[in-house]
C-alpha cells in the first residue's frame, strides 16, 4: 500500500506516570480526528469564500486521502476535475492547509481508482507498554464501508461517470420525504422495453446529500441487470465529453453514440454550463425523448429554478414529472445510522452502538446523509481507540464538531428576489428587468441589499443574478439601502421581516 492510500498519524508517547489509559485513549481518539477536522475546517473556507456554486463545482468531491510528512495527498473522481483544480485551485488549497496543518509544503492531486480505497489507519502508541517506543499493530480508524466502489472508466469519450456498486434500490431507506420519489424512480427502472414510458423525463431535486445521486445510480444499475442500454453521466462528465469531441472532430460520432442508448442518466444538472453544450443537451434531450427513450435527470433545485439553463431545456424537462426529496426525517435517520452500524460491525465485531445512542446521534445529526456517515466515522475512531463501550457522552463528544459546526441554512439568490417580489407585490421577471419605476426600483435594491448581506456572493455575481447587472450597480442599491434602513424604521422593520422569511 503506497502513501497516497494511507493516512498514518504517530501518536507522541505519553508520559506513563502523569497520563492514565482514559487520558490516552483521549488523546489518540484527537489525533485520529485532527487531520478530518482541519480538512473539514479547509472545505468551510473555500465554501465561504467561493460560495456555494463554485464549491458544488470544484470542491465537494474533492477528498483527503493521507498525510505524510510535509506532503497532503488529495483525490477526486475525474481527470477533468483533477486539471481544473490543479490549474485554477491548488495553490489556494496549500495556503488554507497550511494554515490549518502547519508544515504542509505540498499537495498531491491524485484521480480515485475504480477499486475501494483502505482505511484512514492509526499507528497507536499501547497504553500499557513501559517502554514509549513500543507500538501495537495499526488499528482501522475509518470503516471501508464508507468508501466507493466504482466502476472501471473507458478511455472513449463516451465513457459514462464511475457507477458506486453499492447504490442499488435494496441500499435505498424509504422514508416519508423520499417515497415518492423513490416509487417513480422504481417504476422508470423496472419498465420492459415494450412499455411505454411511465415519466419521460424524470426529474428528481433536493439538497446536497439527500440520496438523489443514489437513486437515480440504482435506476442506471437496474437497467443495466435488464439488459437495457444506460449510460449515467454528471453535466460535467456531459461537457467534458462534447468538448473532447469537438477538439477530435468527432462530435457526429459522440451525438450517434450518444443517442442510440436505452436510457441516458444526468446528474448534478445545474452545472451544465456554455451556450453550444446547453443547445447540444437540448437535442440530445428532445431526440431521446422523442425517439421513445428514457431520460432521468438529477439537480439541487427544480427546472423553473436552473436559471443558468436555456428556456428550452427547463420547459421539456418540466414537462415530465418533477419530484422533491426532502429533508430526511428522525425516523429514517436512524434506519440509515443503524445500517451504517451493522455495515462497520462486519469489520470491526466490538463495534456496537446502543439504540439510546443512535436515537441520540440521529436527532443531533439532522443535515443530511453524508454528516450521518461522518458520525459514523467518528464513533468507530472513538470506540476502535478508545477500547471502551459506546455511551452518551462519549457520542457527544465524537461528534461535537458535526453538530457545533452545524451551518445555517444557505440562503440563495433566487430565494431573495421570488420572497422580495412576492412581499411587494411586483414579479420577478419585473425585478430581473430593465425598468427604474419606484415600484419596482425599491424592491430590486432592496433584493441586492440581501443578496448581498446574506449569502457569500461577490458585488459582480450578484449583478450578473440581476438580469446582467454592473457591480457598481449594486454597491449603489446596497449603501443606498443600509442608509435608509438606518434612518426609516418602517423600511429596517420590513428588511427585518423580509430576513426572518428567507432564515424559515
Amino acid at each position: 500500500m503506497n502513501s497516497s492510500e494511507r493516512l498514518t498519524l504517530s501518536a507522541a508517547a505519553p508520559n506513563s506516570k502523569n497520563l492514565g489509559v482514559a487520558d490516552l485513549s483521549v488523546s489518540l481518539a484527537d489525533a485520529a480526528i485532527a487531520p478530518a477536522a482541519a480538512w473539514d475546517r479547509v472545505k468551510r473556507r473555500l465554501r465561504a469564500e467561493y460560495g456555494e456554486d463554485v464549491f458544488s463545482s470544484w470542491f465537494a468531491r474533492l477528498e483527503l486521502d493521507a498525510v505524510a510528512d510535509d506532503t497532503v495527498s488529495l483525490s477526486v473522481p475525474t481527470r477533468f476535475l483533477r486539471s481544473w483544480i490543479q490549474a485554477h485551485y491548488i495553490d489556494k488549497i496549500l495556503g488554507l492547509l497550511s494554515a490549518e496543518l502547519p508544515g504542509t509544503a505540498h499537495i498531491t492531486l491524485n484521480v480515485r481508482t475504480a477499486a475501494a480505497r483502505p482505511p484512514i489507519v492509526i499507528r497507536e502508541t499501547a497504553p500499557c507498554a513501559k517502554n514509549p517506543a513500543e507500538v501495537v499493530a495499526a488499528k482501522p480508524a475509518i470503516a471501508p464501508f464508507l468508501r466507493a466502489v466504482e466502476a472501471p472508466v473507458r478511455e472513449d469519450e463516451l465513457a459514462g461517470s464511475p457507477l458506486d456498486r453499492r447504490m442499488s434500490f435494496e441500499a435505498y431507506y424509504v422514508g416519508k420525504s423520499n417515497a415518492l420519489a423513490h416509487a417513480a424512480a422504481l417504476q422508470v427502472a423496472k419498465s420492459a422495453p415494450s412499455e411505454p414510458l411511465p415519466y419521460n423525463p424524470l426529474f428528481i431535486h433536493a439538497s446536497v446529500g439527500l440520496g438523489k445521486s443514489h437513486l437515480i445510480q440504482a435506476i442506471a444499475h437496474q437497467a443495466e441487470a435488464q439488459g437495457k442500454r444506460a449510460l449515467y453521466l454528471t453535466a460535467e462528465r456531459f461537457m467534458y465529453g462534447f468538448v473532447a469531441a469537438l477538439k477530435a472532430q468527432t462530435a457526429i460520432q459522440f451525438k450517434e453514440k450518444l443517442r442510440a442508448i436505452d436510457i441516458l442518466v444526468i446528474d448534478d444538472l445545474q452545472f451544465l454550463a456554455g451556450k453550444s453544450i446547453q443547445q447540444e443537451f437540448c437535442h440530445t434531450l428532445n431526440a431521446l425523448i422523442d425517439g421513445g427513450k428514457q431520460v432521468v435527470v438529477a439537480a439541487d433545485r427544480p427546472p423553473a429554478d436552473l436559471e443558468t439553463l436555456d428556456e428550452r431545456v427547463r420547459s421539456r424537462l418540466s414537462g415530465g414529472l418533477v419530484v422533491e426529496i426532502g429533508a430526511l426525517d428522525e425516523e429514517l435517520r436512524v434506519k440509515i445510522l443503524k445500517s451504517r452500524i451493522e455495515a462497520a460491525r462486519s469489520h470491526h465485531a466490538n463495534f456496537d452502538v446502543p439504540d439510546n445512542v443512535v436515537a441520540y446521534v440521529a436527532h443531533q445529526v439532522s443535515t443530511n446523509g453524508r454528516d450521518l456517515d461522518g458520525a459514523v466515522n467518528r464513533l468507530l475512531a472513538h470506540s476502535a481507540l478508545s477500547g471502551s463501550g459506546m455511551s452518551l457522552e462519549t457520542a457527544e463528544a465524537a461528534i461535537r464538531d458535526l453538530v457545533k459546526n452545524r451551518e445555517p441554512r444557505r440562503v440563495k439568490i433566487e430565494d431573495i428576489q421570488r420572497i422580495v417580489a412576492k412581499h411587494y407585490n411586483v414579479s420577478r421577471a419585473d425585478i430581473l428587468s430593465l425598468r427604474r419605476t419606484a415600484t419596482v426600483v425599491k424592491p430590486r435594491q432592496v433584493a441586492m441589499y440581501l443578496a448581498k448581506s446574506l449569502t457569500p456572493r461577490s458585488l459582480p455575481e450578484i449583478g450578473r443574478r440581476f438580469g446582467g447587472r454592473d457591480h457598481t450597480t449594486v454597491l449603489h442599491a446596497v449603501r443606498k439601502i443600509e442608509g435608509l434602513v438606518g434612518r426609516d424604521s418602517g423600511l429596517a422593520e420590513e428588511v427585518d421581516l423580509l430576513r426572518r422569511l428567507l432564515s424559515e
